[in-house]
């Protein structure tokens, strides 16, 4: 289905005819706008590209650090990694260009990779918020490293047999300069409306609905952990107590850490889940209205909503390491020794002088410090 002006011509096209559309009564951006958005798009590439290498890195090189939610972690930064490189390069280029330049199979090719790489961080996302429920409500914690991987796997080809259909033709893909970047465009075909309501959902609506219920349940469980564990230790005197009763108050004091640990932890899984509903809300709302409003998809601001929405995505892979970087301790500290020599401004303590001054970093293992 294509938009046409007032003068008749047409400025939305379908990759059924490989033409592109016109620049002229798009509702394009200025020239400033695009190229600082462009370059603003390349700094992101890199920050996305370096930050999740930094996790694939530590997890690959360190065997003590592939637990099951480590894997995982490296499983959501490479997804990260393939959305910088295979997408967000060439909306790059087409917000500086104003045109497609790279070809219409290509165009549905870059789409359905969008939508591919997408579905594969979100189901892991989903997956680090089902362990982390199953671990601190249900007192479970049957994942390990190899079941991991086999929900890695499992979560791969789903993610494929999801997003293939759009590189099939299933539904419409609009190419640019309407959109700096093949997105899902306008259709009246109930098949097609029917697989971006599918597409959608999967990637956006039927996760957030699963990862809400299971935050709110660890919510809950660690509210109500913590007022039995204050209840049971408040007003003991451990000088008072028998040899019995100091240790019974010292394993309600190591399951309080226990607890502070697992409410951190949970706090930087909840912390990715809301800066992943921020980031991409708006790029679901847009899409089902680009496919179902005739009227909102061939409106002059529709390139600039396109912009917008795009880009707030695209910040997710980079909002993810920083994350990483604010919370997690190993994280800066491996940043810190993956960068070139030259780059160091203190000396580096050798691993013998660090025995000596803090020896449990060396000798206790905890959680904590197995996790990325």
């Amino acid at each position: 289905m294509a938009c046409r002006s007032t003068s008749g011509q047409t400025y939305a096209h379908s990759l059924l005819n490989g033409s592109a559309a016109p620049a002229s009564g798009a509702g394009t951006l200025s020239a400033p706008l695009r190229i600082s958005l462009a370059i603003v798009l390349m700094l992101m590439v890199v920050v996305g590209f370096l930050g999740n290498s930094v996790v694939c890195v530590i997890v690959y090189q360190r065997p003590a650090m592939r637990s099951a939610i480590n894997l995982l972690l490296a499983t959501l930064a490479f997804s990260d990694i393939m959305l910088s490189l295979c997408c967000m390069p060439f909306a790059a280029v087409t917000l500086v260009t104003a045109s497609w330049r790279f070809g219409a199979h290509f165009c549905r090719l870059s789409a359905a990779l969008y939508w591919f790489f997408v579905l594969e961080g979100v189901a892991i996302l989903l997956i680090i918020s089902l362990d982390r429920f199953l671990i601190i409500v249900q007192r479970q914690d049957k994942l390990n490293p190899r079941r991991a991987k086999a929900i890695i796997a499992v979560s791969w080809a789903l993610s494929f047999c999801i997003s293939v259909p759009s590189l099939a033709g299933w539904t419409l893909v609009e190419v640019p300069t309407r959109a700096p970047q093949c997105v899902l465009g306008y259709t009246e075909l109930l098949a097609g409306r029917a697989y971006v309501v599918a597409l959608v959902g999967a990637a956006f609506f039927a996760p957030v609905g699963v990862m809400l219920g299971a935050y709110a349940g660890i919510l809950h469980t660690v509210r109500k952990n913590a007022v039995r564990v204050h209840c049971r230790a408040d007003g003991l005197d451990l000088g008072r107590l028998p040899t019995r009763g100091r240790s019974r108050l010292q394993r309600q004091h190591q399951v309080s850490v226990d607890l502070s640990f697992k409410t951190k932890a949970f706090t930087t899984i909840l912390i990715l889940f809301v800066g992943f509903s921020l980031c991409w809300l708006p790029h679901s709302v847009y899409s089902l209205l680009s496919v179902f409003s005739r009227r909102f998809y061939c409106g002059s601001s529709f390139h600039t909503a396109s912009t917008c929405v795009l880009w707030l995505s695209y910040l997710k892979s980079v909002f993810n390491p920083i994350v990483y970087c604010w919370r997690i301790k190993k994280f800066r500290e491996a940043c810190i020794e993956l960068l070139p020599q030259t780059l160091h401004l203190l000396p580096k303590v050798p691993e013998r002088i660090r025995r000596r001054i803090q020896p449990s970093t060396v000798y206790v293992c905890s959680e904590n410090q197995s996790a990325v």
